[in-house]
């Protein structure tokens, strides 16, 4: 087979047939002249707390801003613990300590690499500070969200959904953001709907949550120089609102595009000796920001592929829990072991909508050659 090039991601094809729109709403935001929380900013919340089936979306810097912005509102402080994974991106723990609390991990399900249920049900009894549990819907599926609801509730904790991967996913005909008491949103540019650089978005149905988040991401202040917390400097650029709001209108699409290239993969790769994602045992609507599989030769076959012109990536290498700057949280190699599993296991492939059915067929070709 010739030889060809398949990024992981191809941001210039997935924007080439959108360049004009995007220039046009960037050019209308510059004739404004008004570049911070305009008009866009407060078109775009409503669209996306529409879209997530929420009442309220609040614009902000980043997808990690957006869950520190959620710690904050939440009223987690020094001497609280929240729950979460240890297989997830950074700043779902860094949110929990730059908010003064401390982070309990919990063991995934190796299936859809989300939050155990049975797993946080063990772990909260010895939680007596537990203040939130944060579970994450990581490469865009859903985490078991009735169980994990429960077990909240049970225990008077918030919960609050990190989506940064998930816009748009469904957990029982429900969506994403919209089941836990706030949800977040990440918009960098590699997400199904990603800006042109940082942004985020905190969601939620609690009018009085929303107002304070509101506040928040203004330095605290419900009006201009009067301040009821000490908040951060976290506002949705207004170009950024601009460019989401044309690429929103393609979001259906480019989800629909994801799940049929992924679908593509389970047929070209049955029967090769790799792990591939496997539905849920519950109903879900799956969006595909990556297509994760798994290797026992993980490092090796990442670097046959990158040989071959393939573009691939781990996400994640090193389970939060052996993180350098987590050391003092006292946690041990072997305390989580699916996690640490999962990290020396899973490669995400190529799995956007700009991909044709060759590159598919050539990234999958190339995996079996080097098994065989």
């Amino acid at each position: 087979m010739e030889k060809r090039k398949v990024p992981l991601l191809d941001m210039g094809a997935l924007h080439r047939p959108i360049r004009a729109e995007v220039l046009a709403a960037m050019e209308r935001v510059v004739d404004s002249n008004h570049f911070i929380l305009g008009e866009d900013v407060g078109q775009l919340e409503k669209s996306i707390a529409a879209y997530c089936h929420v009442p309220y979306a609040i614009g902000c810097g980043s997808g990690s801003d957006a869950l520190l912005l959620a710690m904050m509102a939440a009223g987690v402080e020094r001497g609280d613990a929240v729950l979460t994974t240890p297989f997830t991106f950074f700043a779902t723990a860094g949110s929990i300590v730059l908010a003064g609390a401390t982070p309990v991990f919990v063991d995934i399900d190796p299936a859809t690499y989300n939050m155990d249920p049975q797993a946080l049900a063990e772990t909260i009894p010895r939680t007596p500070k537990a203040k939130a549990i944060i579970p994450v819907h990581l490469y865009g599926g859903c985490a078991d969200m009735d169980p994990i609801m429960e077990i909240a509730r049970g225990r008077d904790c918030l919960a609050i959904e990190d989506g940064a991967q998930a816009i748009g996913a469904e957990y029982k005909g429900r969506r994403a953001q919209s089941i836990g008491e706030i949800g977040c949103l990440s918009f960098y540019p590699t997400k199904n709907l990603g800006a042109f650089g940082e942004g985020g978005m905190v969601l939620t149905g609690d009018e009085g949550l929303a107002q304070k988040l509101k506040a928040l991401r203004v330095h605290g202040a419900l009006r201009k120089y009067f301040h009821q917390w000490v908040g951060l400097n976290s506002r949705l650029d207004t170009l950024q609102a601009a460019i989401l709001r044309v690429k929103l209108q393609y979001l259906d699409a480019e989800t629909a595009c994801r799940q049929k290239n992924a679908a593509r993969y389970r047929t070209n790769l049955a029967g090769v000796p790799v792990g591939l994602p496997v539905p849920a045992p519950y109903q879900t609507r799956h969006i595909y920001n990556q297509f994760v599989i798994r290797a026992a030769e993980r490092d090796r076959l990442k670097a046959y592929l990158d040989e071959n012109g393939v573009g691939s990536d781990i996400y994640y290498p090193l389970a939060l829990h052996m993180q350098e700057c987590f050391r003092d949280l006292a946690y041990r190699a072997g305390d989580f072991p699916e996690s640490e599993k999962a990290a020396r296991e899973v490669l995400a492939l190529p799995i956007h909508s700009a991909l044709k059915e060759e590159d598919i067929d050539y990234v999958c070709a190339q995996i079996r050659g080097f098994y065989e």
